[in-house]
């Protein structure tokens, strides 16, 4: 019988069965190291001159070219390198700059007054490269703006003396508030930081040239610069000022925001959202029982307050409960 035949007949391969036909090899012979190989004291001897202080932090290439122009040869570059591999020192060796690391803020508000975002932005003046400035300070769970100012500059002194302003209007008691905002001059005073710290107000901060930190403020400059009215230009400051009046009472007080079941901000901050929805609930149920044949589905419902607001919430837990066990 062929090796076709037999290898059918059993049901294995002819690949298998060639392979196992190959006799086992025996263990290999040790590699000669290469007459080049650098002697073990010559690799301590590299290893030595490139932690010397003056080479500590620079790249074997710039060692070697140095050790050159002093007349001196050790090894080769890719050499430095297998050793240093070696010994684990494969890194960044240059001398650098070395930027902290800023952690992500992850804020939670499941009320009003608990958690504040601030921020400033940029209105155009009447000529070109004049501005004026508009701070706004908003609640992250009513969506309310509780407190905002136009100045013609944007200073850490103003800064302070609106912040304090705002809180003082609201009452805001020790312990009982988070300040969020970017990382601008204004924000990251002194002059704030100081006032936060004597009121007992925590502050944190977004990440640099992170936007999604600060998605609250961010919205809400968004829809003020996107709104019908919002004008090109303002001829004074003043004239930003009337408009800022008129734009915040609309934004509080009669503006249906989605975020917070089409309710207007100011409703939800001063606690009165249970009875518009209740009031709302009553106007649907009352739709449904005149003309049901209307409402394929089921019966309408008005959607739910969100119980909470965050920025950035926490990445959901992906694990298993073993990894949670010691």
């Amino acid at each position: 019988m062929n090796v076709v035949a037999a290898c059918s007949a059993l049901g294995v391969s002819r690949a298998t069965f060639y392979r196992r036909r190959k006799p086992v090899a025996g263990p290999k012979a040790p590699r000669p190291k290469p007459a080049r190989t650098l002697s073990e004291e010559e690799r301590k001897r590299v290893l030595g001159v490139l932690h010397q202080k003056r080479f500590v932090d620079q790249a074997p290439r710039q060692v070697y070219a140095r050790l050159l122009d002093e007349g001196k040869y050790l090894c080769s570059t890719s050499t430095m390198y297998r050793i240093l591999r070696g010994a684990g020192e494969i890194r960044e060796r240059r001398n650098q700059v070395r930027h902290p690391v800023y952690t992500k803020p992850e804020l939670l508000a499941t009320g009003p007054n608990q958690v504040w975002s601030w921020d400033i932005t940029k209105l155009k003046g009447p000529r070109k490269w004049e501005h004026y400035h508009l701070y706004v300070i908003m609640d992250i769970f009513s969506r309310c703006v509780v407190g905002w100012m136009i100045a013609g500059r944007e200073s850490e002194e103003l800064a302070r003396r609106f912040i304090a302003d705002t809180l003082r209007k609201h009452g805001i008691a020790r312990e009982q508030l988070t300040i969020h905002a970017d990382r601008g001059s204004a924000m990251t005073s002194k002059a704030v930081a100081q006032l936060l710290a004597d009121l007992g107000v925590t502050k944190t901060h977004s990440r640099p040239h992170t936007s999604n930190d600060n998605p609250y403020s961010e919205a809400q400059f968004k829809t003020l610069k996107y709104h019908p009215k919002f004008p090109e230009r303002f001829g004074s400051l003043e004239d930003a000022r009337s408009h800022c009046r008129e734009f915040f009472h609309w934004y509080n007080d009669e503006h249906y925001h989605s975020g917070i079941a089409l309710l207007p901000p100011g409703i939800v901050h001063l606690g009165l959202a249970g009875e518009v929805i209740a009031h709302r609930s009553e106007v649907l149920g009352a739709a449904y029982e005149a003309h049901p044949e209307r409402f394929v589905k089921k019966r309408p419902t008005h959607p739910r307050l969100p119980a909470a607001a965050w920025i950035n919430p926490p990445t959901p837990w992906t694990g298993s409960d073993n990894d949670l066990q010691s």
